[in-house]
């Protein structure tokens, strides 16, 4: 079965300055990181607010990325990183 997003919440993890969202492959939830520094308006003090409204302006891009890195094989928890990014997923 295909990864599929049908759930828009994002939640923000400031421990690590990261944003969680939440994948489905048939019943299983597959959980995907995305680290602030990953977004373009990326700053030393980024905000929840900064990066959950960054998380909403690039969804689709970081639905595209995930899909991708999702292919490379099955994980536990996924964390997308710049890098990801830079290489498209």
């Amino acid at each position: 079965m295909a990864l599929t997003f049908p759930n828009r919440s994002r939640s923000y993890d400031e421990a690590h300055q990261r944003v969680r969202f939440l994948g489905h492959d048939g019943l299983f939830e597959v959980p995907f990181f995305v680290e602030a520094a990953a977004f373009p308006s990326a700053t030393s003090h980024t905000t929840e607010e900064d990066c959950l409204a960054a998380f909403d302006a690039e969804r689709g891009t970081i639905i595209e990325v995930a899909r991708q890195v999702y292919s490379y094989g099955h994980k536990n928890t996924y964390v997308l990183t710049p890098a990801d990014f830079k290489r498209g997923g």
